[in-house]
């Protein structure tokens, strides 16, 4: 890599063969836009703060610094504002969500209570403040819950959750 910056920069200067060094710049531009993302989820693994990585990504605000981690992850949609929206869509989903949970706090713990006999994962959510802990342990005892009438009722409770997610 270091061979191609130099080859790149002498093309520059004048000094080397400039359409090797644009397919050069072109090849080095795609792998370091590969890496932005990754060490920016490096960053956020340890514990970095969007704002305090706005100036080291040459942005001036903590959402800026988000935005433009979105519109470089290829995963999440075919273009970066599509990207952006994917995951504004996904956020809105999970707030309404954890709306309807809340809303529905009494519904969620007496069932969680049911299953919490049964399943170890459950039980522990049930200890949680926030009601909304229960919808992954609930959902995924659905598979080792014995009684079908039970997973019935946590079959149409997470089919209930999606509703909410979707509106």
């Amino acid at each position: 890599m270091i061979g191609d910056y130099e080859t790149v920069r002498e093309a520059v200067d004048g000094e080397g063969d400039v359409l090797a060094a644009l397919e050069l710049l072109r090849r080095l531009k795609a792998e370091l836009t590969g890496w932005e993302p990754r060490l920016i989820e490096a960053a956020r693994a340890g514990g970095t703060s969007w704002a305090r990585l706005a100036p080291a990504l040459g942005v001036a605000s903590r959402q800026a610094a988000e935005r433009r981690y979105l519109r470089l992850r290829q995963d999440l949609g075919d273009t970066a504002e599509g990207r952006v929206r994917a995951e504004r869509d996904r956020r809105a989903g999970e707030r309404a969500v954890a709306a309807w949970a809340r809303e529905h706090a009494g519904e969620l713990r007496d069932l969680g209570g049911r299953v919490a006999v049964v399943d170890v994962r459950v039980r522990e959510a049930l200890a949680a403040q926030d009601v909304v802990a229960l919808l992954g342990p609930l959902s995924a005892a659905a598979d080792r819950v014995g009684d079908p009438a039970l997973v019935e009722e946590i079959r149409a409770l997470a089919a209930r959750a999606e509703r909410a997610r979707a509106r």
